[in-house]
């Protein structure tokens, strides 16, 4: 058991295929300059990107992030953290701060120049950082220093440029300063100040548990306090995107949630859903209907809806008739009319399935009463015949005529005095049970013999 484990290991190690310490060491170190060619290469990827960007293109996006060099000095910090060499570190941090400012400037420099302002999916992507980045961003760390460290590198540095993203948000913060919207701006330099970090944290667990050799000697309370260090860092930047995450969670549910209700009430009495707006970030609902009228029992039904998909009916705004018509003339509702005519195709093939349901009903009607019949003739053999139909009551409540729902009349048939009282109750309550509705009513028609 002890040697099958043994072996199992063997496949997880890294030793195997570990570089030299002193080439590792040698690779990092050069990768964290930026001076001639390494800063003309950023420049260039940042011009890309910011295109990319202003064009909504996700393929000139990728490609910028392929040619930039931003991982050199994070690997930089992360290394130096762990192998104690603090003038490594430093210097690691001064050039990303010069590389963060060139990208910034060159960023925006583009977009003030550039026609096209408006802020399209790609950019709009990078402004609301979460706890799937803070992940995406560690294990891209982890994936990037193995394959720095190994002698076998293969495809991953690519890979893990792209999957960490470190342009796209330096570009989008570009595009926050050259347009004055900072919610832009520092939500953009929040998603790379996570993906910095933890990027170096990665670099940092690995370079310890391959046991990289301490560049420097360094007393124990220094190493405290470089640990502490360590910590504040991670928790700052971690526990705003824990929070940031459960928003991103509600918002996913909200839409889910208000795209079955808008199903669920596309078709109401004759009015159909002739467009909607919906806003996850204020959690709003707006229905547009066109058709008969919407009555305060109807509007109360589409509330009724809305709690059973959890939505706050105080958010929910409906807007009916010419008063529907003008909003969506002056609002232009964002939907295409492709949209607006699967949402009559929608409503109208409800409504066809309503009639054939009340089709299929009324022609059952004949149907159920011989059953009826056939099923209590044996067990009441006096019942000579029986009526079966479905009818509307009405009353009146405070001098208001108001009217019940459709229930069941069945009659039967029978010689005078050949049912007991008891009888009639049993057969009063088989019939509910067989109907399934407490509201039948019941009557013997008791003809002479």
């Amino acid at each position: 058991m002890g040697r099958r484990l043994e072996k199992l290991l063997d496949w997880f190690d890294l030793r195997a295929e570990l570089e030299d310490y002193d080439f590792i060491h040698e690779t990092i170190t050069q990768g964290i300059v930026f001076r001639g060619t390494n800063l003309w290469i950023l420049m260039f990827a940042i011009m890309v990107c910011s295109v990319g960007l202003n064009m909504n293109s996700t393929a000139v996006i990728i490609g910028a992030m392929l040619i930039s060099p931003l991982m050199g000095p994070i690997n930089g910090m992360g290394y130096g953290l762990a192998t104690y060499d603090f003038p490594l570190f430093e210097r690691s941090l001064k050039n990303l701060a010069f590389a963060l400012g060139v990208s910034l400037l060159t960023s925006a420099f583009y977009f003030i120049l550039s026609p096209l302002n408006e802020a399209h999916s790609e950019l709009l992507a990078r402004t609301s950082p979460s706890i799937y980045d803070v992940i995406i961003a560690f294990f891209g760390g982890l994936a990037g220093i193995v394959a720095v460290s190994s002698k076998f590198k293969g495809n991953v540095i690519p890979g893990v440029a792209i999957a960490t993203a470190l342009m796209p948000p330096i570009c989008t913060a570009g595009y926050g300063l050259a347009t004055l919207q900072w919610n832009f701006f520092f939500g953009a330099l929040y998603l790379f100040t996570i993906n910095t970090v933890f990027i170096a944290f990665a670099v940092l667990i690995v370079c310890r548990l391959l046991k990289f050799p301490i560049r420097s000697i360094v007393d124990p309370e220094k190493k405290r306090k470089v640990t502490h260090g360590i910590t504040v860092i991670i928790l700052a930047t971690f526990v705003p995107s824990i929070f940031f995450g459960y928003r991103l969670v509600k918002k996913e549910e909200f839409s889910r949630n208000s795209r079955a209700f808008i199903d669920a009430v596309a078709l109401l009495e004759g009015n159909y859903l002739q467009g909607n707006r919906v806003n996850p970030s204020t959690g709003t609902v707006e229905l547009f209907y066109s058709g008969y009228g919407l009555s305060d029992s109807l509007i109360a039904v589409i509330k009724e809806r809305a709690l059973a998909y959890r939505l706050d009916t105080s958010k929910i705004t409906i807007h009916q008739g010419f008063e529907a018509s003008l909003i969506e003339e002056k609002t232009r509702i964002y939907q295409t009319e492709t949209e607006i005519l699967n949402n009559k195709i929608k409503a109208l093939t409800f409504a066809l399935m309503q009639r054939e349901h009340q089709i299929d009903s009324i022609l059952n009607i004949p149907v159920t009463g011989e059953r009826i019949l056939k099923e209590i003739k044996p067990l009441y053999p006096q019942i000579q015949g029986c009526t079966y139909a479905e009818t509307f009551s009405f009353t009146f409540e405070k001098d208001t005529l108001k009217q019940l729902p459709k229930v069941p009349l069945v009659v039967f048939k029978a010689p005078r005095n050949s049912l007991r009282v008891s009888d009639k109750r049993k057969i009063e309550e088989w019939l509910r049970n067989r109907l399934n509705n407490e509201g039948v009513n019941v009557l013997f028609d008791e003809t002479t013999k």
